[in-house]
């Protein structure tokens, strides 16, 4: 769970004055002794009233869809030179009452969070340079705290590192000083990770519980593969330090799409809500709809992807400074224990393998030289480290690429980086062993393609999720001429070639392929360029068929045949027919009416000459 902050780097600044359409006065361009005084007549006056106002923008977390706490913003006294914040703190800075100021946001802050009882978090953003001041140590915020009643594990201090450089490269004072805050309850957060060139230095320096990723690189990240990188970069090391990533500026639904895949347990931005002084508890509008879809079809799926949590078992780790004798004893104890997990403070740090260590000790005098020495200098450093969120497939393709050594000594499960159990690779192999076998059971024998009951099973889940698609039937025109004058192998052929390319011109992240039977398929299309896709395996099988025939029937484009009542016609070359339907939640109900649609569909495309498409783009 995360949560907000008080004060803003000057980034978020700009933007708050700009987007949340805050006109406001500015201050004047010089810093002049009669302009210096009139910053110090309206600070003092602040001060004195306590006028500022605080706002709160939700931070959600991904995987439920609920708020887990706020940040918390400010603004100045309306129709006030200082009523946006950057102008707000370049006049404390000038006049060396940032201190001050920022006392008073956080104090401000904590009390309008605490009267409206509102549920998680809160991120107080505090300036480097404010909380290396001698007396920034005095207990003002925490005396704050508990007058109001507020635990202080609720608090997290969002550093910012948008501040003068000897400022915020001082890390020896800056790391006391987050002992110290850490002593007292409270947790760490740094901002804006990835805008300036020293974040990686302080996230290392500092290890904070969160890290809050610049909106830059999640603006537009569904569509950027640089910044997905990026992103994907960033939870690993993440996961690895014990972390946890807020993404913001989160905008549109498809930019939380890419943040959920990636993993990211958190995020805010105007998609949840803007900052407002009462905030809503809850989501709302197309967010909430997000949501409530997610959690609809995962509720409604027949056969939830398994993840790593299936593999999870449950062992009591041993610390690094346990000894040799220690792991040696808890092996000996537990005959099918084949790996032991090594783990600091709720972080995995090693793995030492069953094997390993007994072949290491079996060697004379190793027990009576290392027993007593510490059992990190027998394990593995760098063991694999899975979510436990992760798909058995990821999982299986991810131990494929991995060292040899992984599937003998297993993997540590995580959640957001810390212990959770371990996994073994026998346990994995048994699971997608039964997964084929299943999937085997459900694909068609000659093409390998989902069968009837997984593609009414992924038609259903589209209606359910109210998703907009287009659903594509195949067939070939000719077949069973083409069947009785070539045999049934070359007919084989031909259903195996529309098959192949019907799977390489769909995007498998958005598309399906089912085979219904015989040389009858039904692809479901959520590609914004279907119909180039469509004319695409339409242009390509027209290519790639005339292999299956002789030079002569190629040369007349035909060949003759004898009809049932014997007969003989003129039967042109193999063809393909794709009638496509639009599928919206609103016009089916269930797969049947779907495939029944799309039959008609494809019906029509059959009376036309050739390789044919027909769309039926009628919506009653």
């Amino acid at each position: 769970m995360q949560t907000p902050a008080v004060l803003m780097s000057p980034r978020q600044l700009c933007n708050a004055i700009h987007t949340d359409g805050i006109a406001g006065m500015h201050l004047p361009d010089n810093d002049s002794d009669s302009n210096l005084m009139e910053y110090n007549f309206r600070l003092d006056e602040i001060l004195a009233k306590g006028t500022l106002y605080p706002l709160f923008q939700p931070i959600i977390d991904l995987n439920q869809g609920v708020v887990c706490g706020f940040e918390g913003l400010i603004r100045g006294p309306s129709n006030s030179p200082l009523h946006a914040p950057l102008q707000l703190f370049r006049a404390a800075a000038l006049c060396n009452r940032e201190t001050d100021i920022e006392h008073l946001c956080r104090r401000i802050t904590l009390e309008s969070f605490m009267r409206q009882a509102l549920p998680g978090d809160l991120f107080l953003n505090v300036s480097p340079q404010c909380l290396l001041q001698p007396e920034a140590r005095r207990g003002e915020t925490l005396a704050t705290l508990i007058a109001l009643g507020i635990d202080p594990k609720r608090v997290v201090i969002e550093l910012t590192e948008n501040q003068p450089s000897h400022v915020a490269s001082n890390y020896t004072m800056l790391r006391e000083a987050v002992c110290h805050y850490r002593s007292l309850g409270f947790r760490i957060a740094i901002d804006d990770l990835g805008e300036g060139f020293s974040s990686l230095r302080l996230w290392s320096e500092l290890q904070p519980e969160f890290v809050k990723i610049d909106m830059h690189f999640i603006q537009g990240c569904d569509s950027d593969p640089m910044k997905r990188q990026f992103l994907r970069s960033i939870q690993e090391i993440a996961r690895n330090a014990g972390s946890q990533v807020i993404a913001e500026g989160i905008e549109t639904a498809a930019e939380l799409a890419c943040v959920r895949q990636l993993g990211i347990a958190h995020g805010q931005g105007y998609f949840f809500a803007r900052p407002t002084a009462l905030p809503l508890t809850e989501l709302v509008g197309e967010a909430a709809t997000v949501f409530r879809h997610t959690q609809t079809s995962e509720t409604a799926t027949k056969r939830p992807q398994l993840t790593a949590a299936k593999l999870l078992r449950t062992v009591v780790p041993i610390r690094p400074s346990a000894t040799i004798e220690d792991a040696y004893a808890i092996f000996d104890r537990e005959p099918g224990l084949q790996s032991l997990p090594v783990v600091d403070n709720g972080l995995p740090c090693g793995i030492i393998g069953r094997y390993t260590l007994i072949d290491r000790l079996a060697r004379p005098f190793r027990r009576e030289l290392f027993g007593r020495k510490p059992c990190h200098l027998f394990m593995n450093p760098e063991p694999l480290l899975v979510e436990k969120r992760t798909s058995l497939q990821d999982l299986a393709r991810q131990i494929a690429e991995a060292d040899a050594y992984h599937l003998a000594d297993g993997f540590i499960i995580v959640e957001n980086g810390r212990y959770q159990g371990i996994g073994t690779g026998q346990e994995l192999m048994r699971e997608i062993t039964r997964m084929q076998i299943q999937a085997a059971q459900h694909a068609n024998a000659l093409t390998g393609l989902p069968g009837n009951e997984p593609l009414n099973n992924a038609i259903d889940e589209h209606l359910e999720q109210d998703h907009s698609f287009w659903a594509a039937y195949c067939d070939l025109d000719h077949f069973k001429p083409f069947n009785d004058v070539y045999g049934f192998a070359r007919g084989d052929d031909a259903i195996r070639l529309l098959a192949r390319i019907l799977a390489e011109q769909v995007d498998p992240a958005k598309d399906f392929v089912g085979h219904i039977g015989g040389d009858d398929f039904l692809v479901l299309l959520r590609s914004q360029d279907w119909e180039q896709r469509c004319q695409q395996i339409l242009e390509r099988f027209g290519n790639e068929v005339r292999g299956l025939f002789s030079p002569d029937d190629l040369t007349a484009s035909g060949y003759v045949t004898e009809d049932r009542h014997g007969q003989r016609i003129f039967t042109p070359l193999l063809s393909l027919s794709i009638g496509v339907i639009h599928v919206a939640p609103e016009r089916f109900s269930t797969h049947h009416q779907v495939s029944s649609a799309a039959a008609t569909a494809k019906k029509e495309a059959k009376k036309l000459v050739g390789n044919s498409l027909f769309v039926e783009r009628r919506t009653v």
